[in-house]
């Protein structure tokens, strides 16, 4: 399994309810593309607070690297992350991703 990680800095202007707007295209990649097992999105509650302005983020679980290739090539997913580093502060500079065999 893949677990692809994704964390975000919005631009301070963005609300959270835009940001769960942004969001809610997850349920829909998740129910249509093979091989993904899960998702969870939303907003950091760590208590250790060393979050460095990455305050939001979102997890995709896969099979395998071929589900997750498939995933990065979907016209949607390319869509949903432009607009992510629309929103995102810096632009692409304002995410990080890293994906982690387990």
């Amino acid at each position: 399994m893949i677990r692809h990680i994704v964390l975000i800095r919005f631009r301070p202007d963005l609300s959270e309810g835009a940001i769960a707007t942004l969001f809610m295209a997850l349920p829909k990649l998740a129910a249509r593309l093979p091989g993904v097992r899960g998702f969870a999105a939303g907003r950091s509650e760590s208590p250790e607070q060393i979050e460095r302005g990455y305050l939001h983020g979102f997890t995709i679980d896969f099979d395998d690297w071929q589900a997750l290739a498939t995933y990065q090539a979907d016209p949607e997913h390319k869509a949903f992350g432009a607009a992510l580093v629309a929103h995102a502060a810096g632009g692409l500079d304002g995410i990080l991703v890293f994906d982690l065999p387990f």
